[in-house]
């Protein structure tokens, strides 16, 4: 399946390129348009950048944070560090909890930093172009249609026009 998604700046703009592809003969459950009063991002199915974050962040933590804690345990162990006075034990579970605590924060930092600007793609700066009241007009199909569309959609001087191949 392939996509073609065009930035227009406002609502009358991606009515008219909506009717101006019905005229050209697309199927109409094939033409989306996201903005105010139309599909949202979420109900369109944009990925959420936050959303990515927290699975990043979560993916990580799994493994992340039980090596920290081995780590900073054993780190703790061969070194003979007292942090506490509280027993050659005691200091050691210390030793693996800021280990611990150090993985988190890789994973929160790495997954979640990484999912934020990266896991996203193209649908962050889409979310933003609609946060900022613009609309989207989203063309799906084939090779041939998607053609079509953005010989049509060329003529409204969208601020952007790109496409996509779903893989």
């Amino acid at each position: 399946m392939n996509y073609l998604v065009a930035v227009l700046p406002d609502r009358i703009q991606a009515e008219a390129a909506y009717t101006a592809l019905e005229k050209e003969g697309l199927p109409t459950n094939q033409i989306d348009i996201l903005g105010k009063g139309y599909k949202s991002a979420d109900e369109f199915g944009l990925i959420n950048p936050e959303q990515q974050a927290k699975k990043g962040f979560k993916r990580l933590s799994l493994w992340l944070i039980p090596f920290g804690y081995v780590a900073g345990y054993a780190f703790n162990v061969l070194t003979g560090i007292e942090i506490l006075p509280i027993g050659h034990l005691g200091n050691h579970i210390f030793g693996g909890v800021l280990g611990a605590l150090s993985g988190a924060l890789g994973a929160y930092f790495v997954g979640g930093g990484v999912g934020l600007t990266v896991g996203s793609g193209d649908a962050l700066p889409y979310r933003n172009r609609l946060d900022a009241g613009k609309y989207l007009v989203i063309v799906r199909g084939t090779q041939e249609l998607i053609n079509t569309a953005t010989r049509t959609l060329r003529s409204f001087e969208p601020e952007n026009l790109q496409g996509y191949a779903e893989a």
